[in-house]
């Protein structure tokens, strides 16, 4: 996964985060990955962690888009899209290209 879609994927899935644990097993990620990833949002100000206490032995964060995170997440999405518009397209003319040169053989 490239970083900008790691950020997309993380900055996307922040406000249903319960658990970096949650948030490693949907993306497909270890644990101490989405942790440095958060981190570096935060320092970059597009989340902020608020800390709360599920019980008196374990600490719980709460993370939450800021209006720079708002404003990546959508700068990003749009190059995400625009990625995968070029994408569907080159493959669309690798299938015409294809049909043409074999024509009904293919199914």
């Amino acid at each position: 996964m490239h970083n900008e879609e790691l950020t997309l994927s993380v900055l996307r899935n922040i406000d249903t985060l319960t658990t970096q644990k949650s948030l490693a097993d949907e993306l497909g990620l270890s644990v101490g990955k989405v942790n440095y990833v958060l981190k570096a949002l935060i320092e970059k100000g597009l989340i902020k962690a608020e800390n709360f206490f599920v019980n008196k032995n374990k600490n719980q964060y709460k993370y939450l888009l800021t209006d720079d995170g708002i404003k990546e997440k959508v700068s990003l999405t749009k190059k995400f899209i625009i990625r995968k518009k070029a994408e569907y397209e080159e493959l669309q003319r690798d299938l015409e290209a294809d049909t043409l040169k074999w024509g009904g053989q293919i199914k």
